[in-house]
C-alpha cells in the first residue's frame, strides 16, 4: 500500500472512521481530533505492505523451522524468564563523538557499533545527536517515534537544555542514517517479519543502554530517558532493565506491542500481512518480549519515577490499551504520574497539546533528576 488510501487501506480506513461514529454520541471535539488523526495518517508517503515472514534467522533460529509456533512458544517462555540476559549488552569500545566542523563543543554526534548485529551494515552503526549543557549534571536519552527523521525531537532536546538537562537523541534501528537500501520507512523495526521485529526492538533497547553508559562515563548524572510512541515502548522496557535510569518520561503508552499493531491506525499495512498467518492473540504473545506489560513488575521498588502521557482519542494507541498499562502501573505500586490529554497520536505534537506535554514532562524530569 502506498499513501495510506489505496487497496485494503481504503477499506480499513473506512472501518476506523466508522469505529468512533458508531459509538453513539461523540463530542464535536473528539470528531475533530479523529478526523485530524486520519488525515495525517493518510498523507504519510511510502507506506507499503511487505510479505509475512517468521524471520527466525534473526533470532538465532532456522529460517526453515518446521514448527514455528512451538519454536516461538519456547522462545517467549525462555526470554520472559531471563529478560535481563536477553537485553544484556557489553559496553562498546569504539565510542566516537564527532564534533561540528566549526569546532563548537555544544553539539555533536555520538557513534558506536551496536551490540546487536543485523544483516545490514548501515543499521549496525549507531548514531546519537548530543546536546550538552555547559556543566555536567542530569542527562536524558531521547528516543523519537517510529519513522522519525533526523531532525525529529531536536526541539525537545533544546527544551531540556533550557531546563539544565543534557540530551542525547538516539536514532532508532533502521531510521535516518541507519536506514537500509530500498526501505525509506523503518519497515524492519515494526513489520510483518516476526523475528526481525523482535530482534530490532531488542537492538533498540541495547543501543539505549549503551548511550546511558556513555553519559555516565562522561560524568553525567542522574540519568533519565524520554520516548515517544515506539520510543516510549522501548524506553519503558529499558527503564525496566537499566538501573542507571532514575526517571522516565513516556509520551504515548500502551500495554502489548502486538495489540497496537493489530488494532492501531498507523500499523494497518503491517497487520494486513500478519493477519493471514497468525491471530491477534498469537501476535500479542509472540511479541510480548518487546512489550512493556511483562516488565512493569520489575519497576516495583526501584525508586524510579515515571511520567506517562496518553491521548483519549488516539486511534494509533487505542485508549483501552493505555488503560491496561495504567492499571498495571497502579497494581505494581510504581511511582508514576499519568497525564491523559483530549488528543490523539499526531495531535499531541500540535498546539496546545505539545505545550502542555512539553511543560509537564520537562518540569517532571527537572525535578526527578535534581
Amino acid at each position: 500500500m502506498r499513501g495510506g488510501c489505496a487497496g485494503f487501506g481504503l477499506e480499513q480506513s473506512v472501518r476506523y472512521i466508522g469505529f468512533w461514529r458508531g459509538r453513539g454520541r461523540v463530542s464535536w471535539f473528539e470528531q475533530k481530533i479523529r478526523r485530524y488523526e486520519h488525515k495525517r495518517w493518510a498523507a504519510e508517503p511510502n507506506r507499503r505492505s511487505l510479505p509475512f515472514a517468521w524471520g527466525f534467522e534473526h533470532m538465532g533460529g532456522d529460517a526453515d523451522e518446521k514448527n514455528p509456533r512451538a519454536f516461538l512458544k519456547q522462545f517467549v517462555e525462555s526470554t520472559l524468564a531471563r529478560s535481563d540476559e536477553w537485553f544484556h549488552c557489553d559496553t562498546p569500545r569504539d565510542f566516537v563523538l564527532q564534533t561540528p566542523a566549526n569546532g563548537a563543543v555544544w553539539s555533536g554526534e555520538l557513534e558506536f557499533t551496536s551490540a546487536i548485529i543485523s544483516p545490514w551494515a548501515e543499521n549496525n552503526r549507531v548514531h546519537a545527536r548530543f546536546f550538552p549543557v555547559p556543566a555536567n549534571g542530569p542527562a536524558v536519552v531521547v528516543l523519537p517515534q517510529w519513522n522519525a527523521d533526523y531532525a525529529a525531537h531536536v526541539d525537545i532536546c533544546r527544551w531540556l537544555n533550557r531546563l539544565g538537562i543534557t540530551a542525547l537523541r538516539l536514532s532508532l534501528p533502521y531510521h535516518d542514517k541507519r536506514a537500509t537500501p530500498g526501505h525509506p520507512r523503518a519497515d524492519h523495526i515494526v513489520g510483518p517479519s516476526v523475528g526481525l521485529t523482535l530482534q530490532a526492538n531488542r537492538q533498540a533497547v541495547c543501543d539505549a543502554r549503551c548511550c546511558l553508559r556513555w553519559l555516565e562515563s562522561r560524568g553525567y548524572g542522574p540519568l533519565g530517558i524520554l520516548g515517544t510512541s515506539l520510543g516510549s515502548c522501548i524506553s519503558c522496557i529499558t527503564a525496566s532493565h537499566e538501573p542507571l535510569i532514575r526517571a522516565a518520561a513516556l509520551l504515548h503508552v500502551s500495554s502489548y506491542f502486538g495489540d497496537v499493531v493489530a488494532n492501531g491506525l498507523t500499523t494497518i499495512h503491517v497487520w494486513e500481512s500478519l493477519r493471514a498467518k497468525i491471530s491477534e492473540e498469537e501476535l500479542r504473545y509472540f511479541w510480548s518480549p518487546i512489550s512493556p506489560m511483562p516488565y512493569v513488575s520489575k519497576l516495583r521498588g526501584t525508586g524510579q519515577k515515571l511520567f506517562a502521557i496518553s491521548g483519549r482519542y488516539d486511534p494509533t494507541f487505542p485508549d483501552e490499551f493505555s488503560d491496561d498499562f495504567f492499571t498495571a502501573i497502579r497494581h505494581n505500586e510504581v511511582d508514576c504520574i499519568p497525564l491523559r490529554l483530549p488528543c490523539g497520536h499526531y495531535s499531541l505534537g500540535e498546539a496546545p497539546f505539545k505545550w502542555v506535554a512539553g511543560w509537564r514532562f520537562g518540569k517532571f524530569l527537572q525535578r526527578a533528576l535534581r
